[in-house]
């Protein structure tokens, strides 16, 4: 069957960013295709059944075209995290979001960043004169992953020639394929002691922010790193530094931070123990690519009054 689709917004806007941040410009023509693709029809958002949102900022405008037009059954985000849209998902529309999308190109990011503390690659970076500093190897190390979603799952994988022992914490008590242990997020204090790499890798919630603070990170064992892939306020920025100027953490490897963009002249700027990739571990690219193979196929289920794929749960918040 097909079905009508809208697209927010209606038309294309040039100057497009990330489209993670700025989901605008020549994405909305590719995402007209990939409706098209999985069978839908594009409409004015007035005439839409099913609605794929692109604007960015924050759920206002949405909350409103949903008032507005009480048809639309079903919303596609296009981010992974949803956390600034949590008002929107107490409405009787199916939300879903782009979590699991783009986790390969993640996971390749956390597992370079985890390499790169081990081996200090911040201090070689830095020094400019020779100076050889031993490297540590990832090889036989205990690795733990906040979060068991599509970048666990795609990390525990990238880590299997290394011969870890890979833990997961996570909300569901189900195991991940390839983890030694699947284990509740509440264990996440028993097993620090015992972690040489702490992989940050779940979705924001009030009851994630600030899960890494200052008892977590003292729990860690000496020359622990932390690398954090999800969202800045998982982690307790000044606990964090504290951490790094008294040597009780080797070194952390961060893709986000808190604050976020990081301000110019913020002490983890100038660490010699910190590495910061500014929030981009997909590219924009793959982003594009990735998120059309998930509105095609939602499409699709949609059309044929399957479940769909990437279902945000309302009272999780993701």
């Amino acid at each position: 069957m097909e079905v009508k689709i809208g697209i927010a917004p209606e038309k294309a806007i040039e100057g497009v960013g990330r489209p993670t941040d700025v989901a605008v410009g020549p994405l909305r023509d590719q995402v007209a295709q990939a409706v098209v693709r999985g069978g839908g029809r594009v409409v004015p958002v007035q005439e839409a059944e099913g609605l794929v949102w692109l604007l960015p900022g924050g759920p206002e405008p949405l909350l409103d075209a949903l008032d507005a037009h009480p048809s639309i059954r079903w919303v596609q985000l296009p981010w992974a995290g949803v956390e600034h849209f949590k008002d929107a998902f107490t409405r009787p529309q199916t939300f879903t979001c782009a979590k699991g999308s783009f986790a390969k190109q993640v996971s390749e990011h956390a597992l370079m960043l985890a390499l790169a503390c081990l081996r200090d690659l911040v201090r070689h970076a830095r020094t400019p004169e020779w100076r050889p500093i031993d490297p540590r190897s990832l090889g036989g190390l205990s690795v733990t992953i906040l979060g068991g979603g599509g970048i666990a799952t795609e990390l525990v994988a990238l880590l299997q020639p290394f011969g870890c022992r890979i833990r997961v914490l996570r909300r569901s008590a189900s195991p991940l394929p390839g983890a030694d242990e699947t284990l509740p997020v509440s264990e996440l204090h028993a097993v620090l002691p015992t972690t040489d790499v702490l992989v940050v890798a779940l979705a924001l919630t009030p009851q994630t922010r600030h899960i890494v603070g200052a008892p977590e990170l003292a729990l860690l064992p000496p020359g622990a790193v932390l690398v954090n892939v999800a969202r800045g306020p998982h982690v307790d920025t000044d606990a964090l530094l504290t951490a790094l100027d008294a040597g009780n953490l080797a070194a952390a490897g961060l893709d986000v931070t808190d604050p976020e963009p990081l301000p110019a002249g913020h002490p983890l700027w100038a660490h010699d123990r910190v590495l910061i990739t500014s929030h981009c571990a997909d590219s924009s690219e793959y982003v594009a690519r990735m998120l059309c193979e998930r509105v095609a196929e939602n499409v699709r289920r949609f059309g044929a009054g399957e479940e769909l794929d990437g279902l945000v749960d309302a009272e999780a918040g993701y």
